[in-house]
C-alpha cells in the first residue's frame, strides 16, 4: 500500500485542474446553459468534513461563510455548547447574516442500536430536544438514524432496529407536523440499503418523513450511489455528499471515499440529476477521505447480514467495482504530527471539492468563479 508523506501531488493535481476550469471557462465548455439550474442547489459545509479542528457550531458557521456557502449542517447536538434559546437564535442570526441556513440532526433514534446514545434522554426525549433545537435554528428537517453495519448483527437483526425507529417517529409525527419539520433519515455507515430505507419512510408516512442522502455510505452498503439518488432522489430533505472509489480484492471489495472529482463519481451527471430529483435541498459536502475499508462479500460471515439478498441486487455494484481503483493514502509531512496533517489535510479535501463544483458544475447560489 503507498503512504504518500505529503498531500503535494494531490495539490499540485489540483492546480492543473483549476487552470484548467479557467480555459474552459473562458470558452463556455464546462458546462451547458440549458438543463437545470445547478446554481440554485444550495451548497453546504457538512461540519464532520472539519472534524479534526474540533470546532463548535460557531467557528463553523464562519468557516462555511469565508468559503460564501449557502448551508451549514451540524449532523448531532455536540456541535453546540448550550441549547438554550437563545444561543441557538444567534447561532441562527450569525448563519443568517451569511445567506446561510442551519440544518441538524440527533444520531441514532433506536434504543437498541449499538451506536445508540441516551445523553439526551430516551428516544422520545431526544426527538422532543431535536425538533425545539431545529425550530429555534430555522432547520426544515431533522436527521435521524440508526446506527451501522453491525447493527445488522443484533438481536432481531436490522428489522428489529427498524421497528423501533418506526414506533418512535410515529409517536412523534404530531410535534413535527406541529413545528413544520421533516425527519430526514440517514443511510448510516451501511446500516440500510435503499429498499428498507424507502420501506421505513413508507412506515412513518412520506409527508412527515424523507431521507437523508448519504451516497457514500450506499457503497459501503453494496450499492451503487448512482442507483441510490435515482431510487430516493424525489424522497431527500438533507444530504452529506462526497465521492467515492471501489476496487475488486480476493474476498470482496474495497472501498475508499475521496473528495469530489477525485473518484467513480460522475459529478456533472450526479449535480443534475440531484437538480431534478431535489430541487431546494443542500447539496452538502462531507469529505472523508484517506482510508481504504473492506467489503467481504465473498464471505459468508458478511453475506449472513443480508439473508434476502439477490444476485441481481448487486449487479451495479459489481460493475462499478471493476471500474475503480485505490487511491494512495497519505500521511504527514516530516516532523507534522498527526492532528496536523488531519487538519491540513481535511481542510484541503473540503475546499477543492467545493471548488470542483462551482467551477466543473456551477453548483451553490453564492456562486463564487
Amino acid at each position: 500500500m503507498n503512504n504518500l508523506k505529503s498531500d503535494e501531488v494531490g495539490r499540485r493535481e489540483f492546480m492543473k485542474l483549476a487552470a484548467g476550469f479557467s480555459a474552459a471557462f473562458a470558452t463556455g465548455n464546462v458546462f451547458a446553459a440549458s438543463g437545470p439550474d445547478l446554481s440554485s442547489i444550495p451548497l453546504g459545509l457538512d461540519g464532520h468534513s472539519m472534524r479534526g479542528m474540533r470546532w463548535k457550531a460557531p467557528q463553523l458557521i464562519d468557516y462555511a461563510a469565508s468559503l460564501k456557502l449557502d448551508a451549514v449542517l451540524f449532523n448531532g447536538l455536540q456541535y453546540f455548547d448550550s441549547l438554550d434559546t437563545a444561543h441557538l437564535v444567534e447561532l441562527r442570526k450569525r448563519a443568517a447574516d451569511h445567506g446561510m441556513r442551519i440544518y441538524i440532526g440527533v444520531g441514532s433514534v433506536s434504543r437498541n442500536s449499538l451506536g445508540y446514545r441516551d445523553t439526551w434522554g430516551e428516544p422520545e426525549e431526544l426527538i422532543k430536544t431535536g425538533i425545539r433545537v431545529a425550530t429555534t435554528l430555522g432547520s426544515p428537517s431533522l436527521n435521524v438514524r440508526i446506527g451501522s453495519i453491525n447493527d445488522r448483527t443484533t438481536e432481531g437483526g436490522i428489522e428489529a432496529r427498524v421497528e423501533e425507529c418506526v414506533k418512535v417517529l410515529r409517536a412523534s409525527r404530531s410535534r413535527a407536523e406541529d413545528a413544520g419539520i421533516k425527519f430526514g433519515f440517514e443511510n448510516h455507515a451501511g446500516d440500510l440499503r435503499t429498499e428498507e430505507i424507502l420501506e421505513l419512510i413508507k412506515a412513518v408516512g412520506t409527508d412527515v418523513c424523507g431521507i437523508m442522502l448519504d451516497p457514500g455510505n450506499s457503497l459501503w452498503a453494496l450499492e451503487d450511489p448512482m442507483r441510490q439518488l435515482e431510487k430516493l432522489g424525489k424522497y431527500t430533505v438533507c444530504t452529506s455528499i462526497r465521492d467515492w472509489t471501489a476496487w475488486q480484492v480476493e474476498d470482496g471489495a474495497m472501498f475508499q471515499w475521496t473528495a469530489i472529482g477525485s473518484g467513480l463519481m460522475d459529478v456533472p451527471k450526479y449535480v443534475r440529476t440531484f437538480a431534478e430529483l431535489c430541487p431546494g435541498v443542500p447539496f452538502n459536502v462531507e469529505t472523508i477521505s484517506n482510508e481504504h475499508r473492506p467489503l467481504p462479500f465473498l464471505t459468508e460471515e458478511h453475506m449472513e447480514m443480508y439473508p434476502d439478498l439477490r444476485a441481481a441486487d448487486i449487479v451495479d455494484f459489481l460493475k462499478l467495482i471493476r471500474r475503480g481503483h485505490p487511491i494512495p493514502l497519505e500521511g504527514p509531512l516530516e516532523g507534522e504530527d498527526k492532528r496536523a496533517f488531519d487538519q491540513r489535510h481535511q481542510r484541503f479535501e473540503f475546499e477543492r471539492s467545493i471548488a470542483y463544483l462551482r467551477k466543473r458544475c456551477g453548483v451553490g447560489k453564492q456562486v463564487t468563479l
